[in-house]
């Protein structure tokens, strides 16, 4: 009978690779899918799913099923991982949103907005947008989804995600020229 408590504590006591081996066919599959109805592209969601499990070998000595039941336990190592990913990706994606805006720019120190400045008439050229292209900015920029998700969110193609952004931050580009 299948009994993750128990093979969880076979890992933590000795290192069961039986035991991680039969957790790991059972979860991984549901961990998977888990993330994806959440909207996570299955490329990522596997790689979620084998990070979860991986932690649930380094850290099964911490397992305490008073506390959770193993299955809670694993899907909030796996959603804790996911808010990781996603807070990595929103600070990488805000970063080339402003290198986006400042290519070719070169620094003129006496022209230049302080942050306060500039982050708002960013958010007010954002607000002239259309409404679609609006959605999309604010899914990949300021929520972090990938375009994959993106599109997996607004049910629509990637490419049209792509040619979105494409348009929106070529929009932006010409409404914010003068901070340039």
């Amino acid at each position: 009978m299948f009994d993750p408590n128990e093979l969880i504590a076979a890992i933590a006591r000795s290192g069961d690779r039986a035991a991680f081996v039969a957790l790991f066919d059972h979860f991984a599959p549901r961990v998977k899918g888990l993330l994806m109805r959440g909207g996570t592209s299955a490329e990522l969601a596997e790689e979620i799913a084998q990070e979860t499990l991986l932690a649930v070998w380094r850290k099964a000595a911490l397992f305490d099923p008073a506390k959770a039941s193993a299955s809670t336990w694993i899907a909030t190592i796996a959603r804790n991982l996911r808010i990781d990913i996603a807070r990595r990706e929103t600070r990488s994606r805000l970063s080339q949103v402003y290198e986006i805006l400042d290519e070719e720019t070169p620094e003129q120190p006496d022209a230049t907005l302080s942050g306060a400045e500039r982050d708002a008439r960013v958010r007010a050229a954002m607000t002239r947008l259309s409404a679609d292209q609006y959605r999309v900015v604010e899914l990949a920029f300021l929520e972090g989804f990938s375009h994959q998700d993106v599109a997996h969110r607004l049910a629509i193609p990637l490419g049209t995600v792509k040619s979105r952004l494409r348009l929106a931050l070529s929009h932006l580009r010409d409404r914010l020229e003068d901070l340039r």
